[in-house]
């Protein structure tokens, strides 16, 4: 794996000290110095074995040392440290490391979160792979957290949070026997196989691209069990398609007790003029709505950061009050 690995460095000095530059020196790094327009000093270095270093002494006293290199290069970083502490001799008022960031390796292990942040998860191989007419899909194995599901870049479920399919269906304190269930997503299979233990007269479930049903099937069995092995049974029917189906029940004047929104966090569309996430969310909950037993209850997941981008004021005021459960999803990194 010829993957490179970027290591950095941070410091900040107190005063300018002479000598920086010779531990690279003795490193036998080539130098080469860059002209900065008077905005510090910058210079890079070339050493054996594919090393590449960049030097950046910024004009308020940061210092940052970026390392590239093709193999763990721990020892270099260990004694450039060591040195920098002596070196400095008490004109460091401080120092930051980081681990490596792997870039450019065959399994990807960062993922952002939805308010921007990465995670690095401990990734090991990519167990599937598919595209859809409208996603990305893949399932990717962690040793910490089982298969992941990711659509379209987006980490959606892992096979250890049980705890959001628990929160979105009302955290045990709903009933569900008897009642008629509209799922809407769902793919991953968590929320049709906790909900038909309860034994509702009917759930529907409406996913957009049974890809993800094929590959939760067979790669997230500890999330939905053997419940997608067959997409009718008794009480459940898995229906492909989300937006026409939901128009079509409008029309036909079809209500559910429940209504459980398990659309991706940004949603996908598949007419042109529902291009906006915003406008395709509105619809999403319009049609809903439209679908719910007046005594009936509808679930959803939302990011509070996505929230706070709402373009509209309606949208925020609705889904703030469809807010009544929250938990912990550790694969996510969310509250």
């Amino acid at each position: 794996d010829m993957a490179l690995r970027h290591y950095t460095l941070d410091f900040s000095l107190s005063t300018a000290v002479p000598g920086l530059l010779s531990i690279f020196h003795e490193q036998e790094m080539t130098e080469t110095v860059h002209d900065t327009n008077g905005h510090g000093y910058l210079a890079t270095f070339v050493g054996k074995n594919g090393r590449l270093v960049i030097l950046r002494v910024h004009s308020h006293g940061l210092v940052t040392i970026d390392l590239q290199c093709y193999e763990d290069d721990n020892i270099l970083l260990n004694a450039l440290e060591k040195k920098l502490k002596v070196l400095l001799n008490g004109n460091i008022t401080r120092i930051k490391r980081l681990p490596a960031i792997v870039r450019g390796a065959k399994v990807d292990r960062y993922w952002p979160t939805a308010d921007g942040r990465l995670i690095e998860y401990d990734i090991d191989r990519v167990v599937y792979e598919e595209d859809s007419a409208y996603q990305n899909i893949k399932i990717l194995h962690s040793q910490q957290f089982g298969n992941i599901l990711v659509l379209n870049g987006d980490v959606n479920l892992a096979e250890s949070d049980l705890a959001y399919t628990q929160a979105i269906i009302g955290s045990g304190k709903e009933n569900y026997a008897g009642k008629e269930v509209l799922i809407l997503g769902g793919g991953d299979g968590g929320i049709l196989a906790e909900v038909v233990k309860q034994k509702p007269k009917m759930i529907t479930m409406v996913e957009i691209s049974f890809k993800v049903i094929d590959g939760c099937r067979t790669h997230m069995r500890k999330t939905c069990g053997n419940i997608l092995d067959n997409l009718k049974g008794d009480c459940y029917q898995v229906i492909e398609d989300c937006v026409p189906v939901l128009k079509k029940y409008v029309q036909e004047g079809r209500m559910f007790d429940y209504v459980i929104n398990d659309l991706t966090a940004v949603p996908i569309s598949t007419e042109p003029e529902e291009d906006s996430t915003w406008e395709f969310l509105r619809l999403i909950l319009d049609l809903s709505i439209k679908v719910l037993h007046p005594a009936g209850k509808y679930f959803t997941q939302v990011s509070l950061v996505l929230l706070a981008t709402a373009e509209y004021d309606e949208c925020k005021l609705l889904i703030l009050l469809l807010l009544i459960y929250q938990s912990s999803i550790s694969s996510v990194g969310i509250n």
